[in-house]
Parts: structure tokens; C-alpha cells; sequence
């Protein structure tokens, strides 16, 4: 489970940084499940450092996607104001 978080935060960073806020939403739940499965995976003491590098990815790309579309939403927002 720990490679399974740390592949998770991984995906969830790159989603949140190429995406351009499009598909944050989607970033955003593999991070959380991320998180989930790093919580889990602290609890095996073999796994203790590879879950807490899995936890550190999907807590940033969690983050970072949640902040992407966000901002995406507010710029689709002003726009329809805009016109």
C-alpha cells in the first residue's frame, strides 16, 4: 500500500501540474485516495517510509490540483461575467 500512495501522489502531482486546472477534480480524488492508502500503510512498520513519502505526494498534489481548479473555475466565472 505504500507504493500504491506513493504512485497515487505522483500521478496527482503531474495531473495538477499539466492539466491546467481542467482536470483537477480528478487529481484531487487519486490524491485523496493516496492519502487513504499512506494512512493504512503507516500501520506496517515496513512500509513506514515509502507510505510516508506516498502521504507528503498526495497531501501537495491534492493541494496543488484543489488550487488549479479552483482558480480555473474563477477564471471561466469572470469571463461569464465578461460577456
Amino acid at each position: 500500500m505504500g507504493i500504491a500512495s506513493l504512485v497515487l501522489g505522483i500521478v496527482s502531482i503531474v495531473i495538477g501540474v499539466f492539466s491546467a486546472g481542467s482536470l483537477g477534480w480528478i487529481g484531487a480524488i487519486i490524491g485523496i485516495i493516496g492519502i487513504v492508502l499512506a494512512i493504512q500503510a503507516k500501520k506496517i512498520p515496513e512500509q513506514a517510509g515509502t507510505a510516508q513519502a506516498g502521504f507528503i505526494c498526495s497531501i501537495i498534489g491534492t493541494v496543488l490540483c484543489l488550487l488549479t481548479y479552483i482558480a480555473c473555475v474563477a477564471c471561466v466565472g469572470c469571463l461569464a461575467v465578461l460577456a
